[in-house]
Order: C-alpha cells, then sequence, then structure tokens
C-alpha cells in the first residue's frame, strides 16, 4: 500500500510511488507486477527464468525484492557457509531525482528467497540499509540533479536560491514511498560508503588464497561516486571507491559468520586516477571482477568519465556528464605471487 505522499519533479508534475510518471494515488494499494510488460517483472527486485522453455519472458519471477539498485550479484559456493544464498552488492539512493538523498550508504545483501516460493524483501524504498529513510542524516542538500533545482552556476548549491528553499522545504524530510512495510525486512550484511557504488562481486578459487586472503572470501569492485552528491570523504582522509576491496568470511564452530572487510587495490591517490606523467596508470571505474581459469583476477574498467563531480568541468554540448573519455578503458589483471 502507498503512503499519502507524492513527489514533486516541478513545473507541476507529481507522481506517487510505484506509479507511472505524473500519476498520483495515494494510499492506493498497488499491485504486484502493476504496468510491467510480463508477469513476474518488478523494479528494485532480482528476477530468474528457466531458460529450458520456449519462452522464458513468460516465466519470470522474483527471487528477491527491496533494493534500490541491486547491481552486483553473484551465488555462493556449495562449500561456502553462505551456500544457498545470492550476495547483492546494493547501490543506494544519492541527491537527485523527485526524491534525492545525501548519505545514504551502500549495503552487502544475502538473498534467500522465501521457503514458499515468495521473494525474500529488503527493505527498499523507506529502509536506507539499516535506518528508515526518514533519519535527519539523509536529509537533502538540494543540487543540480534534483528535479526541482532551477540550474544556476553562480550560487554554491548550483540552484537558484529560491529553487533551492523549495528542496528543502519540498524534499526534508525524506517521505515514506509505502505506507508500511509490505514483507518482514531483511536487513543487509555489511555497509559500504556513501556512493561508493557496489559494481562486481566474486569469490577467490582455493589458488588465490594466502597473505590476506582466506579460503571462501570475496573480492569486489566500487565503481566510485558520480558528483550527485558531495564525495564521501573529507580531505585529507581518502575517499571511498574507484577501488576493489576484500571480504573473509571468518566462523568458529556454530557462531554466526563474521564479515572481515579490508581493502584489496586502490589508487594510491584515494580517488579516481587521472592518467599523468607521474601516474601512468591506475583505475578510474572498476565496474567487475571475475576470476579467470589462470586463477587471476580480471577487473574491467570502462576507464574515465566527465561526471557531476566540483573537479569536473566540460564545455560544448557534446561533452556532458557521465560522458566516457575514449581510450581510458582497460581490464586489469590481479594475480597471486
Amino acid at each position: 500500500m502507498l503512503s499519502n505522499n507524492v513527489f514533486d519533479s516541478g513545473g507541476g508534475v507529481k507522481t506517487s510511488g510505484y506509479s507511472p510518471f505524473n500519476t498520483t494515488r495515494p494510499g492506493a494499494t498497488v499491485p504486484a507486477f502493476d504496468s510491467a510488460m510480463h508477469h513476474g517483472v518488478c523494479d528494485g527486485a532480482i528476477l530468474r527464468a528457466p531458460l529450458g522453455v520456449a519462452n522464458p519472458q513468460d516465466a519470470i519471477q522474483p527471487f528477491s525484492w527491496g533494493y534500490r539498485n541491486g547491481y552486483a550479484i553473484r551465488f555462493a559456493p556449495n562449500s561456502h557457509p553462505l551456500a544457498g544464498g545470492l550476495l547483492v552488492g546494493e547501490d543506494g539512493p544519492d541527491e537527485r531525482g523527485a526524491r534525492p538523498t545525501n548519505n545514504a550508504p551502500d549495503a552487502l545483501h544475502l538473498a534467500r528467497q522465501n521457503a514458499d516460493g515468495t521473494p525474500d524483501y529488503h527493505g527498499w524504498p523507506d529502509r536506507f540499509a539499516f535506518l528508515p529513510s526518514s533519519q535527519a542524516v539523509f536529509n537533502p542538500l538540494g543540487g543540480p540533479s534534483d528535479d526541482l533545482c532551477v540550474p544556476d552556476s553562480t550560487t554554491a548549491s548550483g540552484c537558484t536560491d529560491a529553487s533551492l528553499a523549495l528542496i528543502l522545504s519540498e524534499d526534508v524530510p525524506v517521505r515514506d514511498v509505502l505506507a508500511f512495510p509490505p514483507q518482514s525486512i531483511t536487513s543487509p550484511l555489511a555497509i559500504e560508503a556513501a556512493d561508493s557504488s557496489f559494481t562486481g562481486i566474486d569469490f577467490v578459487p582455493k589458488s588465490f588464497v594466502g597473505g590476506p586472503v582466506q579460503a571462501g572470501a570475496v573480492l569486489y569492485t566500487l565503481e566510485g561516486d558520480f558528483g550527485f552528491s558531495p564525495p564521501n570523504a573529507t580531505a585529507p582522509a581518502p575517499e571511498v571507491g574507484h577501488e576493489v576491496k576484500l571480504i573473509n568470511f571468518l566462523q568458529k564452530g556454530n557462531q554466526a559468520v563474521a564479515l572481515q572487510v579490508q581493502g584489496f587495490a586502490r589508487n594510491i591517490t584515494g580517488d579516481q586516477a587521472f592518467i599523468s606523467a607521474d601516474h601512468p596508470s591506475g583505475f578510474n571505474r572498476p565496474t567487475m571482477v571475475r576470476f579467470g581459469p589462470d586463477g587471476c583476477a580480471y577487473v574491467a574498467d570502462y576507464g574515465a568519465v566527465r561526471d557531476n563531480g566540483e573537479d569536473t568541468h566540460f564545455v560544448g554540448d557534446g561533452n556532458g556528464p557521465l560522458v566516457q573519455i575514449p581510450g581510458t578503458g582497460v581490464i586489469w589483471k590481479i594475480c597471486k605471487q
């Protein structure tokens, strides 16, 4: 069931949650798969479909839902303490759209379909990791990607003073989309820094174990922020993102599994690398990690982009934000020595 809140995109356009754009239906009960092209399809969800049927698009089922953006997924091996579960790296919300937010963490979830075949539920849109979305820490600051912002490059926010005031009155506090949680909420296993952006997960093979890497460990890539929100660290502390991190799963006897998270591979600058004579190589946007048959980890990095951050400047209509800079993509290879 929807809350009574509607979300303002400016120009008189308001929309309820889980509704077509410019459609308001406060308090409505939205049936499953409403407006979907195929039965079983819903957003914020991980879907599954059998491959051995004539029309798999007609056999889609939700496996797990309640994610803002469940981007990185990987099933645990059968020999792993998390066997039968699907690790999900979720990219949290940020400062843009009709419901802008700040400081919402990214999160690592364990998805398991319920015994009765229904999907488990992980809290989105009204739970950010462990906390309700209405917590003051998530309030927006106002920025050029907010729907209500009228751009003004002369102000600190990038919005006219009047539109910034409207954002802070309309979008603070962050309002609930739903009247109440539709199911019991499964909390995440762990959280990551805001806007660090989970992009890939893989379990290490036995041949990669050694040093800080224990049996059953995971490597995951963080693409980094796109400048919609302020950086997730204050200099001289390094930002979190544009890197590869390591999780060891520790279990003693019958005790619950504990996660030990640490850095694994990152740039010496602590941010994305812009190539120079002093820094001829480095991560920009690592978007996937997979182990090859040779036991090495391969990291796909699609290269540098012109993002919305304060350190990015672009000139001309053809050089807008999120345009990839040609020739900067690379595949990195990380092997055990």
